[in-house]
């Protein structure tokens, strides 16, 4: 996917995925709100290190699927659920899962900033 730059304003859950703040738009946008100077591609390598062997693409993107969608139902002490955000998400990499997963058929990463 070539890089692309989306605006939008929707809800956002913003929370701590291993040493990233990350947050998950209605759409399946995932991207790294902090630190600064992680990118989308932060968020695969946790995906890759939980297990033994090297896991597919597909394994991972279901991982992050699978972190995003518990993560309003956990509520972690440093969650934000911010209902109405204005945000823009610096998308480096679109994934299309094999068959849906957690209600959705592709998954987009980047880097999201809030405004």
């Amino acid at each position: 996917m070539p890089k692309a730059l989306h605006s939008v304003r929707s809800r956002l859950t913003v929370f701590p995925l291993d040493e990233l703040t990350v947050g998950l738009g209605d759409i399946a946008v995932v991207g790294v709100v902090e630190p600064d100077n992680a990118t989308g591609d932060h968020l695969w390598r946790p995906a890759a290190s939980v297990y033994a062997n090297p896991p597919t693409g597909q394994v991972q993107a279901r991982w992050i699927l699978t972190q995003c969608t518990r993560a309003p139902i956990a509520k972690a002490p440093s969650q934000r659920d911010l209902p109405d955000a204005q945000w823009t998400g610096d998308l480096s990499r679109e994934f299309r899962l094999d068959a849906l997963f957690a209600n959705h058929a592709t998954l987009l990463t980047g880097r999201l900033s809030i405004e």
